[in-house]
C-alpha cells in the first residue's frame, strides 16, 4: 500500500512516515497541496493523510480534489479539533480526521480502518474496462447501460473479473457456482459461457472471455 503524507511540517512528515514504514506501507511525502497534485500526475497511491493548514492551498480545498477527482480516501491532520472544523473535513469528503498532538499509534489504527473500508469497497464493485460489476445488487453496468443478467452468468463473470487477466480453472468455476462433481456440468459451463460472450458482445463491452484449452478462461480487459 502506498500512502502520500502532505504537510508543510517536516518533523510531522518525519514522524508519520517514519510509523507508517514500520507498518510496511510505502511512504511519499509533499509539502504542499500544489506538490502533492504535481505528484500525483505520474503516480497513483492508496491513500492520504493531509494536514489542514498549509500555505497555499488548504487541506479542506486538496482533499476536495483528491476525493472528487480522483477517488483517493483521505484522513485529515490538524491541530483543529472544534466541530466546526470536523464539518468542514467531512465535507470537503475526508475518510477520517485526526487531531494533533496524536498518538503514532492512533494513526495505524485510522489509516488501517480507512483502507480496510475501501477495500471492502472495491471487492463490491469491480471495474474492468467500460464494465463494471455491482455485486451487493447483482448489476452489470456497461457504457452506462445497467444490465440484469441471470444469475448463475452473473456469479460466473464476477468470478472471472475477480481475478482478471488470470487463468481461473473449468473445476474452480464449476465449484464455486454450483457446488457439485466437474463432470455434471461440463456442458452447461460451456452454454453459460458462450452466452455471456454473446451478452458482452452485444453491449459494447470492451472486455473479452478467452479459452484457454484443457485448463479454463481467462477474462481480459
Amino acid at each position: 500500500m502506498k500512502i502520500l503524507v502532505v504537510d508543510d511540517d517536516p518533523n510531522i512528515q518525519q514522524l508519520v512516515s517514519i510509523h507508517l514504514s514500520r507498518e510496511g506501507y510505502q511512504v511519499i511525502c509533499a509539502e504542499s497541496a500544489e506538490h502533492a497534485l504535481q505528484f500525483l500526475e505520474n503516480e497513483q497511491v492508496d491513500l492520504a493523510v493531509v494536514d489542514v493548514m498549509m500555505p497555499g492551498m488548504n487541506g479542506y480545498e486538496l482533499t476536495s480534489i483528491l476525493t472528487q477527482d480522483l477517488q483517493i480516501p483521505v484522513i485529515l491532520l490538524t491541530a483543529k479539533g472544534q466541530l466546526a472544523d470536523k464539518e468542514q473535513g467531512f465535507t470537503a469528503g475526508s475518510d477520517d480526521y485526526i487531531v494533533k498532538p496524536f498518538e503514532p499509534k492512533e494513526l495505524l489504527f485510522r489509516v488501517a480502518v480507512v483502507l480496510r473500508r475501501i477495500d471492502r469497497m472495491v471487492e463490491a464493485f469491480i471495474q474492468l474496462g467500460n464494465m463494471t460489476i455491482d455485486r451487493q445488487n447483482y448489476e452489470i453496468t456497461i457504457q452506462n447501460e445497467t444490465l440484469l443478467f441471470p444469475m448463475k452468468e452473473f456469479e460466473l463473470l464476477s468470478l472471472l473479473a475477480s481475478r482478471a487477466n488470470k487463468v481461473v480453472t473449468r473445476s474452480e468455476l464449476i465449484e464455486r457456482t454450483w457446488g457439485d462433481d466437474l463432470a455434471d456440468y461440463e456442458l452447461t459451463l460451456n452454454t453459460h459461457i458462450n452466452r455471456i460472450r454473446d451478452r458482452l458482445k452485444k453491449h459494447g463491452a470492451n472486455v473479452e472471455i478467452q479459452t484457454i484449452r484443457g485448463i479454463g478462461y481467462r477474462l481480459e480487459g
